[in-house]
């Protein structure tokens, strides 16, 4: 008797469990009563389905002409497709690891190890800035958006293009480089085309580099002479150079006008006559 409820109770739970659980294994254990695996989904422990791991899926920044990547990270996918959608013009780019689109620049990557999905942009330009959505093949489809913004760096000199210095006075250019998603890793200076040897037995030539959001570079020449004169160049390493004619003057010179030790070209001599001659029959 007392075996017989055993067994009726061991049945019923059995029946209960059935119907809460998935039966994974349909084994029978030692006693004969059904083994049953209970699972964290049937539990309700973790997530149903495909879900999208959004600290690994996030917004990019890119250089003009520098591969970019859009990253989606999305766990329990299964069976399912991911795709990548421009939101544009709301147009399929890939699907799985399928091209869906003329523009062979786009590419989708996924390594079967990993639960990334790529989208690989080669040679993005500013038009290819906008939003991107890594869509699911769930029904409905679930998806994740994340913004491309295609940056391209702007490099300058101040008070170029053209420089006049006295001799003897310091040479003090001044590169600045914005709009950069990270600060150039180097910033090449060179005179004439050749690199500048800040150890040269010339002496008196020194760079000081400020990187942040927007990077200086400051290139100092000191007791500037006539060989000094050429053409300066700055190039950042992710960003495209830019140059600056230095003219290092011996004497005064008639169509400039000095402003701290640096010479900058004002009005030709016989233009700035003539302004005087005009404001004076003004009076």
């Amino acid at each position: 008797m007392g075996m017989a409820l055993l067994f009726g109770a061991l049945g019923a739970l059995a029946f209960i469990t059935r119907t809460g659980c998935t039966d994974n294994t349909n084994g029978l254990g030692q006693d004969g009563v059904p083994e049953i695996e209970y699972t964290d989904i049937d539990l309700g422990l973790t997530q149903r389905g495909p879900y999208f791991d959004v600290p690994y899926s996030k917004n990019v920044t890119a250089l003009v002409g520098k591969t970019a990547q859009l990253n989606c990270r999305v766990h329990n996918l299964g069976n399912r497709t991911v795709s990548w959608i421009r939101h544009r013009d709301i147009h399929l780019l890939t699907s799985g690891r399928m091209t869906y689109t003329s523009d062979q620049r786009f590419i989708s990557v996924h390594n079967p190890h990993t639960e990334d999905w790529i989208l690989k942009i080669r040679f993005p330009q500013r038009r290819d800035s906008g939003i991107y959505e890594c869509q699911v093949g769930t029904t409905p489809p679930i998806g994740h958006r994340m913004y491309l913004s295609v940056v391209e760096p702007l490099t300058t000199i101040l008070n170029g293009p053209e420089l006049f210095i006295n001799t003897e006075s310091t040479i003090n250019l001044t590169c600045v480089v914005q709009h950069s998603p990270e600060p150039p890793p180097a910033i090449r200076w060179t005179h004439n085309d050749e690199e500048i040897n800040y150890d040269s037995p010339r002496g008196g030539v020194s760079v000081i580099t400020e990187k942040g959001e927007m990077t200086t570079s400051h290139l100092l020449v000191q007791k500037a002479r006539g060989t000094d004169s050429g053409r300066y160049t700055c190039a950042p390493a992710n960003a495209n150079p830019r140059s600056v004619l230095v003219h290092v003057l011996s004497g005064e010179h008639p169509a400039a006008m000095q402003h701290g030790g640096q010479l900058r070209l004002q009005y030709p001599l016989p233009a700035a006559l003539l302004s005087v001659i005009v404001a004076l029959m003004g009076c």
